[in-house]
Formats: structure tokens, sequence, C-alpha cells
């Protein structure tokens, strides 16, 4: 596997379940600020650029160095609510989402902006949408997930994938991307109690709705690559697909989250997707200093308050129980 000890080497201590839980949070939002310069570019822009580490947070693209989007803006919220709330609280959720989204944000995607102006009930307010134009099952809920992720996996399979469906269901109608979600929510749970998120992938694809199955089946396969994909990567196919391969074919966080934005496309929300297993995975150690200590994470809507990487571990802690 790349990345591993070699022999000889001594093998570096598993990080703790705190410090997984810390680089799931941590590790997607880093994924995000490292991609957003990047985004809609093409295959290899990233390595080309930066061929040896040092700079990669280069801003760019209306971005900052180390800014992060929407991506980690709304994951935030999330996090935030369930911490405040005391547990999952959709309709505090979607306040949160209409309060971000009513200022106008730089980067918002153009279906959730569509539901959370809409003016609809946070309870039926994705399903017009996805009537109307049949096309919801974008990345959105993916991009948002690590903070759930974190905090439903104290509690199980079912519940965990139960959150990511409900969480996703407020702003994308397509079941489809509820299954992604609930997916991406279970392959943390399993990396954060120290085990493999791809070996995971079979018995987890058991636990989704029988309509769904088959297609994750085929963008998550040990062999699948994601240049044989047939959909741009910010539909919830081939953007889980993406972060699956490169979590699966690399050995260290840097190296995953590498080439999630080298596949080029929606490079913030496939590196934000790939970050959060990765970084539960190798843990917060394994994330460079060198990208956390830029991290920028504003929050249009709520004071003018911007996170730093302090403020997201600090998340992150609360998110896990002691």
């Amino acid at each position: 596997m790349p990345g591993a000890p070699q022999q000889g080497e001594p093998v570096p201590p598993a990080p703790s379940a705190l410090d997984r839980a810390i680089g799931a949070v941590v590790g997607s939002a880093v994924g995000d600020a490292l991609g957003a310069p990047f985004e809609f570019g093409p295959e290899g822009a990233f390595s080309q650029r930066f061929p040896t580490p040092g700079g990669e947070m280069c801003g760019g693209g209306g971005w900052e160095p180390g800014e992060a989007t929407d991506d980690t803006q709304t994951a935030v919220l999330v996090g935030e609510s369930l911490l405040e709330r005391g547990g999952l609280d959709p309709a505090d959720v979607f306040r949160r989402f209409r309060r971000r989204a009513a200022v106008e944000p730089k980067d918002i995607g153009l279906q959730t902006e569509a539901v959370l102006t809409g003016g609809h009930p946070w309870d039926t307010a994705a399903g017009p949408h996805f009537r109307n134009s049949q096309r919801a099952a974008g990345n959105g809920a993916l991009m948002r997930a690590a903070p759930s992720a974190v905090y439903f996996a104290r509690h199980g399979r079912t519940a965990t994938l139960d959150a990511a469906r409900r969480l996703a269901a407020l702003t994308h109608g397509d079941p489809a991307a509820g299954e992604g979600t609930a997916v991406l929510h279970e392959l943390v749970r399993v990396a954060l109690a120290g085990d493999d998120p791809p070996a995971a992938v079979p018995k987890t694809l058991t636990a989704l709705r029988p309509g769904h199955r088959e297609r994750f089946a085929v963008v998550l396969a040990p062999d699948r690559h994601p240049d044989r994909a047939t959909e741009f990567n910010g539909a919830v196919w081939p953007c889980l697909g993406s972060a699956v391969w490169a979590l699966r074919t690399t050995g260290s966080y840097e190296e995953a989250v590498r080439a999630a934005v080298d596949l080029g496309g929606d490079t913030d929300t496939v590196a934000a997707v790939t970050g959060a297993p990765a970084g539960a995975v190798h843990g917060i150690g394994a994330v460079p200093e060198r990208w956390t200590r830029v991290l920028d994470v504003p929050l249009p809507g709520f004071g003018g308050r911007v996170l730093r990487a302090p403020d997201l571990i600090a998340l992150a802690r609360a998110l896990t129980p002691a």
C-alpha cells in the first residue's frame, strides 16, 4: 500500500478515537479549501502546479488561500445545530441553511439555493424541485456530512444511516443523495472504530435501499477508476466513488486529498468528501500543519463569524462522546 512503513521502520501509533474524529472534521474542511481554487479545472492540474509539497493552499478563482467553501460552511451549521439542539432537529438545520442562503453567499449550489429560497416549509421544500427537475442527486449533501457522521457514529449503523438520509432530504429530493450520504456516514463510522472503510463497502451496500444498491456497487467497486465515470463528479455517485477510490489507492491523508483534487471537476467537494474518511483513518496528526494553519471558514449570515482550525477542532471534540 502506498505510504506504508518500509521494513525496519517504526510503525507509528494508531490514532485515538478522538484524533480520528477531529481528523474527519478538519480533514474534510482542509480538502475543501485545498480543492476550491481548482474547481472545474482539468485532471492533473494540481500535481502539475505542485509536484512537491509546499504552497498548495494557494487561493485563486475567487478564494483566499485556505478559504473554505459552502461545503464546510454548511457542515459547520449542521454540527452546531446538533450540539445546540441536543440531537437532530431537521427544522433547525434547515433554518440555518436558509439564513445563510438569504445573504446571497458567494458560493451555493444551484439546487440547494432553489430549495432554500423557494418558500416551502422545511419538510417539503426539496420535493417540488425534484418533481420539476428530476435532477436532485447532486453531491451537496455529501459535502457537509463530516460533523454529522462523527456525531451519530456512537449510535451505531442504523442510526447513522437514518440521520444521513434525513439530513440529505432537507435539500435533495432524490433518494439517491440520501443513500450516498448514508454510505459516507457509515464509512466514517467504520474508520472512527479503527477499521478499514473500503473493506466495509460490501456490507454497507446491503444496508442501502434495494433500488440503489446496484448503482452504488458499480462506482464503489475495487477495480473502478473515476475516469470511467459517465457523469460529472458533481453528482452523488461519481463523487462518492472518487472519494473511496482516493482512499483505497493511497496510504496517507495527504496522498488521498491530493489524488482527489487531481481528478479535476468538482474538486472542492470531491476533496472534502475524501477528507472526511481519510482524516478518520489517519487521524488529525496526519493532516499537514502547513494546510491547517491557514484554514479559514467564514459563515455568511452569522454575524461575520470566521472559524479557524482550532474552532473546528473544538467542534469535533464537542461532537465526540467523552
